[in-house]
């Protein structure tokens, strides 16, 4: 055939013009439509001639031309799956047919077409066995056009082992490449396109792999790619079902991917670009941090082979500074949406995305604190990692951001609002940085600590979570006499009773529940133990509830730390509330005092097995006499007295135990249980014991 269009061409009058010398695209066209192979192939060749990457009705008519299954053999025998043409010149059919394949897809209906989607499973193979070969642009370019041609072609995609061919040559394709581009944005079309509870739990370890190549593109990249693969990074990493890939990406032998990640994030944050990036920015480092700790906030930043190297504690404040920046402008839109937009409901689905951001914002200023109490409070330590003058920065950044926050609870409890995952989620930041100084803001703390207890998330029914995360702070203030006045005196303790009440009552709980239950009682015990100093309301109910439901949880435990901090409460609660108290509330029966003597009973055996392995410390006696007992037997003496002789009966439970009650008064000495006390900064177990129990 090309003897012939030679022969034609020779013969032809010297005096033509060039156009009329070369063939036309008709004479491609009548090629490809011969009826023998070796014609079609010289079309083919010719074709390229004709035919731009964009005139998509003459691509259109090559493909009708020449039709799918001459393409699909020659095809197969480049890759060496077939037999039709020969296999000498195997590499220049396997180009060619390849080439020609990403040419048709330009046009979206070809590359939708099931002969197209067919095809992903030899160009997949092609990838893998051709790495380095001129031939793979155009593989990625064909995978890339037929995955977004239609859903099915993602599908096939994913399938045929997509992922993983990614995953295992992104990270030897060259930086800022088309290639390393097109497949970026074929992962982000398999996560963001198809079933995330399918693909983070079938291919962890792909992702995980896709991530470490992806972080070293974010990191040596400096054009529009850069922010693509910061896309594509907190796409991966902030699914709710990547907790595999999380996984997979600790068990990396090193830690280079969340280093080339602190540099691109830095490199986002310290330059100007467009809010949203810098918003993706801080997503990526809040999940970063989530999987390798708050100590990657501080750390090189020095790429490979450059001459270029950062401060450590660079991050740190740059992600410090721009959460703060998030934060103060979200507020400030969502105090003006809910309070002052005319029609606040229309403003719903934009209220959700800011919350949703500022939480964002609000998980790394809690990293950032939770970092600093790493360093145990040692200013030294804390020295050592980063410098003075950077320890003070971040300590006045957080002293005004909470200020910020609080501004924003004083609003919304001007405005009634009570309930919202964004009051919620402000609670808990406060609670965070006040655990840690809880003298801070002291004035506006006091002011709105009631209302933050009784702040509830739009999923709450009532007051549980906004307790639970100002616990910490509670019980580090009323170590102190002036925290227990506040406590008392704004009646934030009965939030704290029926905090512990409602733990107490789920009888399911997790490691993190008996966390927030020894907190809880470290602080009522710090209370209770403290009534004489302070103005306390005697026989208050909430206190008989707790009676009664740590009477029953202790039941039922074999932890000897549980069994004794409930003796203890009980202890000095009993000391406090009256027998009418006692008489006339609804929620104490005959079968709690059974559970109280049980649980009496069981204190005392464990606090003599201490004795007998000498484990027994006698401090702090000075604070049996505001206990008073472990049990106040007068209140059992005149509650019997009050009670009608026709409960005496020894086979009733409450009877039992008080027969048990009063054959303890025979002794002179007996162990009172033990208080949970903090003796700088750490919780002590003390036993006191009582060798004078009055009027006996």
């Amino acid at each position: 055939m090309e003897e012939q269009a030679s022969s034609s061409s020779s013969s032809s009058s010297t005096g033509a013009s060039s156009s009329q010398l070369q063939p036309s695209l008709d004479d491609c066209l009548k090629l490809l439509r011969g009826e023998r192979d070796e014609q079609r192939l010289a079309g083919l060749l010719l074709v390229t001639k004709f035919c731009s990457k964009d005139d998509h009705t003459a691509i259109r008519k090559v493909y009708d031309a020449l039709g799918p299954q001459f393409l699909h053999r020659l095809l197969r025998t480049g890759i060496g799956k077939g037999s039709d043409v020969g296999s000498d010149n195997r590499d220049a059919y396997l180009q060619l047919s390849i080439t020609v394949l990403a040419a048709f897809c330009r046009v979206p209906q070809i590359a939708a077409s099931e002969e197209m989607i067919n095809k992903i499973p030899l160009i997949l193979e092609t990838i893998s066995k051709e790495a380095g070969s001129p031939i793979i642009e155009d593989c990625y370019e064909y995978l890339f056009l037929v995955s977004t041609a239609s859903e099915e072609g993602v599908q096939t995609l994913y399938k045929s082992g997509g992922l993983n061919v990614l995953a295992s040559q992104m990270m030897i394709l060259p930086d800022g490449s088309h290639m390393i581009e097109l497949a970026l944005r074929l992962v982000q079309i398999i996560v963001i396109k198809l079933p995330s509870e399918n693909v983070y739990s079938e291919h962890p370890t792909d992702l995980s792999m896709v991530v470490c190549a992806v972080a070293k593109q974010f990191a040596v990249l400096q054009n529009a790619l850069k922010f693509e693969a910061l896309h594509l990074l907190s796409t991966i990493l902030s699914n709710r079902y990547s907790a595999p890939v999380y996984d997979a990406l600790c068990l990396m032998e090193n830690d280079v991917w969340s280093t080339n990640l602190r540099i691109g994030i830095v490199a986002i944050l310290q330059n100007r670009v467009a809010p949203s990036h810098k918003l993706h920015a801080l997503v990526l480092a809040e999940r970063v941090i989530s999987i390798v700790g708050e100590r990657w906030l501080i750390g090189e930043m020095n790429l490979t082979g450059s001459q270029v190297s950062l401060p450590a504690d660079r991050c740190i404040l740059l992600i410090l500074e721009s959460s703060r920046v998030e934060i103060a402008v979200l507020l400030n839109d969502l105090a003006y949406l809910k309070y002052e937009a005319s029609n606040a409901s229309s403003y719903r689905e934009n209220i959700l995305v800011k919350q949703r951001n500022l939480c964002v914002a609000f998980s790394l200023i809690e990293k950032i604190i939770k970092l600093l109490s790493s360093f145990g409070g040692e200013e030294s330590t804390a020295n050592a990692i980063i410098s003075e003058s950077t320890f003070t920065k971040i300590i006045s950044g957080l002293n005004e951001t909470i200020g910020v926050v609080l501004d924003y609870i004083q609003d919304a409890k001007e405005h009634g609002q009570m309930k919202g995952d964004d009051l919620l989620a402000a609670v808990r930041v406060i609670g965070s940085y006040l655990a840690e100084a809880p003298d801070a803001c002291k004035d506006k703390v006091i002011e709105l600590l009631g209302y933050m207890l009784s702040i509830e998330g739009e999923d709450e029914l009532s007051p549980f979570y906004s307790i639970c995360f100002l616990l910490p702070m509670l019980c580090q203030i009323t170590l102190k006499t002036g925290g227990c006045k506040i406590l008392a005196s704004s009646g934030a303790f009965r939030e704290v009773v029926g905090y512990l009440i409602a733990l107490i009552d789920q009888n399911n709980f997790t490691s993190e529940d008996n966390g927030s239950i020894f907190l809880a009682c470290d602080t009522i015990l710090n209370l209770l133990l403290k009534h004489e100093q302070i103005k306390f309301p005697s026989d208050d109910p909430s206190f008989i509830r707790l009676l009664v439901a740590l009477s029953r949880w202790a039941e039922g435990m074999d932890d000897a730390s549980i069994i004794m901090m409930a003796s203890s409460i009980c202890s000095l609660i009993l000391d406090l509330t009256s027998e009418e108290a006692l008489l006339n509330h609804p929620d104490f029966t005959s079968g709690d005092i059974g559970n109280l003597s049980k649980l009496i009973r069981r204190s005392f055996v464990m606090c003599g097995q201490h004795i007998h392995h000498g484990l027994i410390g006698f401090l702090a006696l000075n604070k049996l006499w505001r206990a008073q007992g472990l049990l106040d037997f007068d209140v059992f003496h005149r509650t019997l007295g009050n009670w009608g002789t026709d409960q005496l009966s020894c086979s009733t439970p409450w009877m039992k135990g008080i027969v048990f009650l009063q054959s303890l008064m025979a002794f002179r000495s007996c162990i009172l249980g033990f208080l949970w006390l903090k003796e700088s900064g750490e919780v002590t177990v003390i036993f006191i014991a009582n060798f004078a129990v009055k009027r006996h």
